[in-house]
């Protein structure tokens, strides 16, 4: 049987609190139902839950988890002690916990506050005690809300040795700008980690800050000029003083003085003297006669040796008041500003050329150098990492510049040592000296390595060079460098192609975006299309020609975009008028205008529809819708037919030839696929006319066995043909019909609007368009 002994499953801690808060001690004690009680510092503090002897005390007992925890209510200084668990009955005793109690510090006090009165150019030590905490609080001070180091503190333990006052000091030297300025003290610890503060501020009392100016600022002697001395005091200004070359100006009281100006003005200043309760400023100033620099005293070279101090020496005079400036040649950062200039300690790097430049406001510069030697040991100024390629000439170099020069140099690497001025080692090692006068007149001492190995990387080579001063080292390190002449060639070439590759794809783009934007631009309009009636009485052959010409280029440029799809159409087309009508391409005059026109085209097949037409009307003004038709061979008196309907059809439905027989007054279908006719099956001035199609009328020839017909208007001789309109065909060159040159049309084409009147005769409907 397995047995359970008590134990503490959880023991006080240490803890820290700060004064009047709560806290509480852990102590659970496993396995055990007995007493248990706390101890403070060693002695006990009751059985039970509630200790009567310490009323802010008090033991939250949970028995069932075995817990007895000690709770301290506003805790106090008095609480800061150690603490024990017990359970008696188990002799059990817990680890002592310390319970540190943290004790704010009282509001800080600045000595001298809430102003404090200072002098200008006083120092002085601002004072900051911050009492009463626990721990020791940390002063911080702060000057404008920005934080300011230098303070420095100090502790003292009080009475009850737990708490501590501290005072910290802040050393300040006031001027006259400081006044209204602030100081602040913040005092922190664990008790109050954001801190308690308080604030003073400055008044300074100082002498007159005074500024005196001229005016005019030149002049020439003679000239009034008027000096004006300008003061602020903390406290008020009491009165002012003139002087001129230390001489009292007497009746000279007030802030402006004036006077005129001699030559006296310009060696003899003239002072402005203010004063006031804290002390007196004295001011002075030169009358502004022009001259130019002059050099008084001219500096002389000097030679030192290290760590001594040296004076350079220069003196100018000019006027107006001129600036004097000291720096080292090629350097701009100024030395000094008076005539001297003073180096303390100088080293071998403050060895080389001075400078001292007078400068005179808008009237000129004068400046002079002087030399300044500094002895000292050798000074190496060569790469400490050195570069060689493998297999190459490769050289390690060391630069000595001192003064005096190096009086031996030696070299050092791997077990080899070479003291010599110059030689060669080992065959593949040899040591040169020079004095390059590009360096400055130093002396370069070469190593160089023939044939470079993996070995020679691996060693350091020490330059070490000695004079009347001592030894100057530097210990230079070798490092391969690699061939990569290659590589950059093939980089270059491979990014100048990538560049080249991209820049023509970009003209490719930009240049398709041109085109296709140039597409988009392109709009199709119709040509505007003008109709006129001309009476065509007579009119040459030669004229026919010329209106031949201007028509078929204008039927051109209207059908000529639609040519692809009239000849796919053309294919397709069925035997009834509907579906002829379906593949019909569209008159891109719209319908407004139909064409009717003989043309001599290559042989089509007929129609196989046999179609009636009731716009006949015979020569004789029969009435009715189809007249009958007898054959005639004769030319005046035949009749003739227009086998078109009157509606708007298309040109293509036009093409198709329609067959009619000369019988019995009714029209009959005819063969599906008649034989072209001879031209002698026709009368000499009449025939069937074919359509024209959409395409260019110029791009079709003349069969060789049809006869040549221009179509037009029966000549007015025909009587019988002046009670309507009708359309005869007229044999060009044929020796059975009448001459072309007096009735025929001055086309090939008879263009028709859908309302024309058809009782108009002699006439022709000619379309004109302009575009």
């Amino acid at each position: 049987v397995e047995v359970w002994t008590a134990r503490f499953s959880q023991e006080p801690a240490d803890q820290s609190v700060v004064r009047g808060q709560r806290v509480i001690l852990s102590c659970v004690v496993f396995n055990y139902s007995g007493i248990v009680q706390w101890t403070k510092d060693g002695l006990a503090l009751g059985i039970g839950e509630d200790l009567r002897a310490w009323p802010r005390y008090r033991v939250l007992r949970v028995q069932e988890l075995g817990q007895y925890n000690l709770e301290i209510l506003s805790a106090d200084l008095s609480d800061d002690s150690l603490y024990e668990c017990q359970a008696p009955d188990a002799a059990l005793r817990s680890r002592r916990a310390k319970l540190t109690v943290l004790i704010p510090p009282d509001d800080p006090v600045i000595d001298g506050g809430p102003e404090v009165l200072l002098n200008a150019g006083e120092s002085y030590n601002l004072s900051c005690v911050s009492r009463g905490a626990k721990p020791p609080s940390m002063i911080e001070w702060l000057k404008d809300g920005l934080p300011i180091d230098g303070a420095v503190s100090a502790t003292e333990v009080l009475s009850d040795r737990k708490r501590v006052t501290t005072r910290s000091y802040l050393p300040i030297h006031p001027v006259d700008t400081d006044t209204g300025r602030t100081y602040s003290c913040v005092a922190t610890n664990l008790a109050v980690p954001t801190g308690k503060n308080t604030t003073v501020t400055l008044n300074v009392h100082h002498p007159p800050t005074v500024t005196l100016s001229i005016e005019p600022r030149s002049v020439l002697e003679g000239d009034r000029v008027t000096f004006t001395c300008q003061a602020h005091a903390n406290p008020p200004i009491m009165g002012y003083r003139w002087a001129k070359g230390g001489v009292v100006l007497q009746g000279a009281r007030e802030n402006v003085f004036t006077t005129k100006a001699d030559h006296s003005f310009f060696t003899e200043p003239v002072s402005c003297l203010v004063f006031n309760a804290v002390g007196k400023t004295n001011v002075s100033i030169l009358v502004d006669v022009h001259f130019g620099p002059i050099l008084l005293v001219e500096p002389q070279p000097k030679t030192v040796d290290v760590d001594s101090d040296v004076t350079l020496n220069c003196k100018w005079a000019g006027n107006p008041p001129l600036t004097l400036t000291w720096f080292k040649k090629g350097s701009n950062m100024v030395l000094s500003n008076s005539n001297q200039l003073y180096l303390k300690s100088v080293s071998q790097a403050d060895a080389g050329q001075y400078v001292c430049k007078a400068i005179v406001p808008r009237i000129g510069v004068g400046e002079t150098e002087v030399t300044l030697t500094v002895n000292g040991p050798p000074i190496i100024s060569s790469d400490s990492v050195q570069y060689a390629v493998r297999g190459e000439r490769g050289e390690v170099k060391c630069y000595i510049a001192s003064t005096p020069p190096p009086d031996k140099i030696v070299w050092a690497w791997k077990e080899n040592v070479w003291e010599k001025e110059k030689g060669t080692l080992l065959e593949r090692y040899t040591v040169e000296q020079s004095k390059p006068a590009a360096e400055g007149g130093g002396v370069l001492s070469t190593l160089t390595i023939n044939n470079v190995m993996e070995s020679d990387f691996l060693s350091t080579y020490n330059c070490t060079a000695w004079n009347a001063f001592g030894p100057g080292t530097m210990i230079i390190s070798l490092e391969e460098m690699e061939d990569i002449t290659v590589g950059i060639i093939a980089g270059w070439t491979v990014g100048c192609t990538v560049l080249l590759f991209i820049f023509l794809l970009v003209l490719v783009l930009i240049f398709y975006r041109q085109r296709k934007g140039s597409r988009r631009g392109v709009t199709l309009g119709k040509p505007d299309i003008k109709v006129e009636t001309i009476n065509k009485e007579s009119h040459s052959l030669e004229e026919d020609s010329g209106s031949v010409s201007t028509a078929s280029r204008m039927v051109k440029a209207m059908y000529s975009p639609f040519k692809d799809d009239i000849e796919l159409k053309s294919d397709l087309r069925s035997d009834t008028l509907d579906t002829r009508q379906e593949y019909d391409l569209k008159d891109p005059t719209n319908g407004y205008y139909n064409v009717r026109a003989s043309t001599h085209d290559e042989v089509r097949p007929a129609s196989r529809s046999t179609m009636h037409y009731s716009d006949y009307r015979s020569p004789t003004g029969t009435p009715g819708g189809a007249a009958s038709i007898s054959s005639s061979t004769g030319g005046s008196g035949a009749a003739c037919y227009d086998p078109r309907p009157p509606s708007r059809l298309s040109h293509i439905s036009y093409a198709q030839f329609n067959t009619f027989t000369r019988g019995g007054g009714q029209s009959q279908q005819g063969p599906a696929n008649p034989p072209p006719p001879a031209g002698a099956d026709f009368p000499g001035d009449c025939s069937l006319l074919d359509s024209a199609s959409q395409l260019a009328y110029d791009n079709y020839s003349y069969p060789s066995h049809y006869p040549t017909y221009r179509m037009g208007f029966a000549p007015s001789s025909l009587a019988p043909l002046e009670a309507g309109p009708s359309y005869e065909m007229y044999g060009v060159g044929s020796p059975g019909g009448p001459g072309l040159g007096k009735y025929g049309s001055s086309t090939r084409f008879s263009y028709t609007s859908q309302h024309s009147d058809y009782s108009h005769s002699r006439h022709t409907q000619r379309m004109q368009t302009h575009v």
